[in-house]
């Protein structure tokens, strides 16, 4: 099951007491302060990790607690501090605290780990307490509370080229035919139901790239009609848009319109993205087909015609947008 969005509850562990005692002398009745101080509560970290692929294993646990700090014991003893919580999420999730609004981390570097919930302090023995003007003091400190927190966790895929395309438009068989990705294939709407992802080798001169498929839009999507623009987030952070439409619609420029303006209802930004135009499904042109113009790429994922040159194309285009991206930075 593919799962991109859940809502969790973490919780810091809470500091450990402080203890309040003093040395145990045969021939004093009363040592000086000896209390040592609590451990502090664990944390709970969030890591972002390349394994995980989706939010599955964090939805089903919901609740999230680490352990507290060990209270403070005689003799000076400082109690153990509590196990840290890490919770491993895909990259490019974004975690945004659920009350705010507010995002928290957006766990995009792989092995990073981003604290979301500090422990509470561990509380002073009355060992550490003591003062010139307090040598003998008669009191120690409780550990302070965990960080409480809920939060809403968003995932969006990281992908260099996200296709965009109609049902049946061809994207499932373009994704594994240039890619290992399998996602489902067969001849009815709608048999892509969540993103896939693709890692694209390219030949000698460029670098491979990775390609997401998510689910075909149909007019009117961001009304909520069809799979509806849910799984646009998936796209929103590559690099290149991909547009897909069968090359032998009646009117391929009209198909990429629909597309185009429901990508531009959903974001601004994601449809000012630099896009290529594909028109799959070549093999079944005819010469009564209506003609296709010059700045449409024509494919066949089916007899490979056209696959490399578009390969090429899009390779070439993400290239120079990360040139673009590393300039900036």
């Amino acid at each position: 099951m593919f799962i991109d969005e859940t809502v969790i509850q973490v919780e810091a562990g809470d500091g450990g007491n402080g203890c309040h005692a003093y040395e145990r002398l045969k021939f004093k009745s009363k040592g000086r302060p000896d209390g040592g101080d609590g451990g502090n509560g664990g944390n709970i970290y969030f890591e972002g990790s390349p394994q995980v692929h989706t939010l599955q294993d964090v939805a089903y646990h919901q609740r999230y607690k680490a352990e507290r700090g060990a209270h403070g014991k005689g003799s000076n003893k400082t109690g153990r501090n509590g196990e840290n919580v890490i919770i491993k999420v895909p990259l490019g999730t974004i975690v945004r605290d659920e009350e705010t609004k507010d995002i928290v981390i957006d766990c995009l570097r792989d092995g990073a780990s981003e604290l979301i919930a500090r422990g509470g302090r561990g509380g002073r023995g009355n060992a550490t307490l003591v003062s010139p003007k307090n040598p003998n003091p008669e009191f120690c400190e409780p550990g302070k509370p965990g960080e409480k927190k809920k939060l809403r966790l968003v995932l969006k895929v990281l992908a260099d080229v996200g296709l965009v395309g109609r049902p049946n438009a061809g994207k499932s068989t373009f994704i594994s035919a240039v890619s290992k990705a399998r996602p489902k294939i067969a001849d009815y709407p709608f048999t892509t139901k969540e993103p896939h992802l693709g890692i694209v080798n390219v030949p000698r001169g460029y670098n491979s790239f990775v390609m997401a498929d998510i689910p075909g839009l149909i007019e009117d999507c961001h009304l909520g009609k069809g799979l509806g623009i849910r799984f646009l987030r998936h796209i929103e952070r590559t690099k290149i848009l991909a547009i897909l439409v069968d090359a032998s619609s009646e009117d391929i420029e009209a198909e990429a319109g629909v597309l185009l303006h429901e990508l531009n209802e959903y974001s601004q930004n994601l449809a000012a993205k630099p896009k290529v135009f594909i028109a799959t499904k070549a093999d079944l042109l005819t010469p009564d087909s209506p003609a296709i113009a010059d700045h449409w790429m024509k494919i066949s994922s089916v007899t490979g015609d056209g696959v490399d040159a578009i390969v090429r194309k899009l390779a070439e285009m993400v290239k120079e947008e990360k040139l673009k991206d590393s300039e900036i930075s």
